[in-house]
């Protein structure tokens, strides 16, 4: 099982970056995919989430109307397209694999697979 995510990097505020996920060694198409996102000194929390047949999305309020998720279930990927970065969304972001049968995952124990983690900074 592998979780490939990359696109992180430096940003001004207000910017965008466009996170994206691989995956191999699963089926993709059966699991929700997650992208959470870990500060420094801070605990891992939700970003964004979709369901294994990508009708339904879900964020966490901090970033609702900026980030969209959506899955390509052809490709095996996952992306994270995010607008009007701030520098408090400054974090190594993760994504992951979960539990096809929980209708919202929003927390760390909803999902089984992680990827390595790409960091994104937002100056000020």
């Amino acid at each position: 099982v592998q979780l490939q995510a990359s696109g992180g990097g430096l940003v001004q505020a207000g910017g965008y970056l466009r996170l994206s996920c691989v995956a191999s060694g699963f089926t993709f198409s059966r699991y929700n995919m997650g992208w959470f996102r870990q500060a420094p000194g801070k605990e891992r929390e939700f970003v964004a989430g979709v369901n294994w047949r990508g009708g339904n999305t879900y964020y966490a309020d901090s970033v609702k109307g900026r980030f969209t998720i959506s899955r390509d279930n052809t490709k095996n990927t996952a992306d994270l397209q995010m607008n009007s970065l701030r520098p408090e969304d400054t974090a190594v972001y993760y994504c992951a694999a979960g539990d096809p049968t929980t209708v919202v995952a929003t927390t760390t124990l909803d999902y089984y697979y992680w990827g390595q983690g790409t960091e994104v900074t937002v100056s000020s």
